[in-house]
């Protein structure tokens, strides 16, 4: 990969609710890069993230990259979509960052690596809630291995979606475009199983359309078994009421006991080891407020990026560390549709 030493240009596609993330990520990062394009089907949508940004407005992907100077295309545009958009991105020779999910669809995640592969671009997924402050020391005390065996481990999504959400697109609540409560609302929880406590050898889940008029689930809940030999479970709904109530991990070892909760896993609710460390001081200081279920992630998300392409860092989050969660995503679904356990990998 060539080495860029001047500021980072970006383009994002899409101009929804998630990209006003983007946008101020990047404006955070001003000295260091800049956003010279956005593309949205919506007239109005474009218009008005051109007013705000100040960056080319395109009706759509092509025209958008038969003119841009981005190095780095962003695709804030439903699930769905991102195979197609990433593959044509790639063969323009520029790099790509995707949202979560990276795919609806197990073989299409795999054709995006492959396409990034053969340009010989980057391939970045956002998973942005990996840097937020209570997790980062979550991770650390698992990599010290501060809790010895881990026996069980509890994630917990208790949101709500009205139907007015999904009324919004129709995109939204597809098998296509979109995806469910477990690959999207809770697609960052599913991503903290294997990030965390590592590899997954097996699951079991049931999903159920319960309150909403939509086609895929509302509500599902997983059994996981960690090629480790710990157990767990994951339970997620969108029709908590009245609002979004809880996001939560709960880690139960041989040594130590953990509890981040909060309506975001922003809280550090409990935790105790056999063995103190000079940090454990500073957990008061991790959690934190937040109306937001996206946290503050976006804006160091976007540090990293930079920083790859400045030839200063490795990626922390690829398209072959994207394939995990979306692997263990797309057992579940399977699990559910055929009422068995899917073991892992999906292929050999």
């Amino acid at each position: 990969m060539s080495i860029i030493d001047r500021k980072i240009r970006f383009a994002i596609v899409g101009a929804g609710r998630i990209a006003q993330n983007h946008f101020s990520a990047i404006e955070r990062h001003s000295d260091r890069c800049e956003l010279v394009d956005i593309c949205d089907t919506d007239p109005k949508a474009l218009n008005e993230a051109v007013r705000k940004a100040g960056a080319e407005g395109h009706s759509d992907l092509a025209s958008l990259l038969k003119s841009t100077r981005a190095d780095c295309v962003v695709l804030a545009t439903p699930s769905g979509l991102h195979p197609r958009q990433t593959i044509q991105i790639a063969e323009s020779g520029r790099h790509v960052m995707t949202e979560k999910p990276m795919a609806t669809r197990w073989q299409d995640g795999l054709a995006m690596v492959r396409a990034c592969d053969v340009a010989g671009v980057y391939l970045f997924v956002v998973k942005q809630n990996r840097r937020n402050t209570t997790l980062q020391l979550l991770k650390r005390a698992i990599e010290e291995k501060r809790f010895g065996r881990i026996y069980m481990v509890n994630i917990n999504v208790f949101w709500t979606r009205p139907q007015s959400y999904y009324d919004s697109a129709k995109w939204r609540g597809t098998w296509e475009l979109d995806g469910g409560a477990l690959m999207n609302q809770a697609s960052h929880y599913v991503d903290l199983l294997d990030w965390l406590i590592g590899p997954v050898e097996s699951v079991q889940a049931m999903t159920g359309t319960l309150a909403r008029s939509i086609q895929v689930e509302d509500t599902g809940v997983l059994n996981i078994r960690w090629r480790s030999g710990a157990l767990g479970s994951m339970s997620v709904t969108m029709l908590t009421y009245p609002k979004n109530y809880e996001g939560s991990i709960t880690v139960l070892g041989e040594n130590g006991t953990v509890r981040i909760g909060g309506v975001a896993v922003n809280e550090i609710q409990h935790w105790g080891f056999s063995e103190p460390r000079d940090y454990d001081q500073t957990i008061r200081d991790a959690s934190y407020q937040t109306t937001s279920l996206y946290g503050f992630g976006h804006p160091l998300y976007y540090d990293n990026v930079i920083n790859v392409l400045r030839g200063e860092a490795e990626p922390e989050t690829d398209g072959r560390e994207g394939l995990r969660s979306l692997e263990v995503l797309i057992a579940a679904y399977l699990s559910a549709r055929d009422g068995r356990t899917m073991a892992l990998p999906l292929e050999y």
